[in-house]
């Protein structure tokens, strides 16, 4: 059986746009830190990977991951539920997971150059 150059990355690829749109999310959650009634969202991580990837449920927003609103745990006067500190770290994991993921395909392109030039 032989696997695409496409297939092998394929997890990572999806992982990366997906780690995008989330990164996205979180920024404008936390540049609305202080905007009164303004609601957190966030999206299952792994649950739209996998649907991504064709092995989990279908979502009916097509592309674009199925958003919830963020519970919190202190609630705000003004109705806001963004937490700047859950924000913050959130954003700073999925941006170190985003990295790790770029870096697994940089090294596996770097792996098939070598292949090819038959170093």
């Amino acid at each position: 059986m032989t696997v695409s150059f496409s297939d092998s990355i394929a997890l990572h690829a999806n992982a990366l746009t997906l780690r995008e749109k989330r990164n996205e999310i979180l920024a404008s959650n936390i540049a609305n830190a202080a905007t009164p009634n303004f609601k957190a969202r966030d999206f299952d991580f792994e649950a739209e990977l996998a649907r991504a990837s064709g092995s989990g449920p279908a979502s009916l927003s097509g592309d674009e991951p199925a958003l919830g609103y963020r519970v919190p745990v202190n609630s705000s006067l003004d109705g806001n539920t963004v937490e700047l500190s859950v924000e913050q770290m959130e954003f700073a994991e999925n941006t170190l997971r985003y990295q790790s993921s770029l870096s697994f395909i940089n090294r596996r392109i770097s792996g098939l150059m070598s292949a090819i030039k038959g170093e």
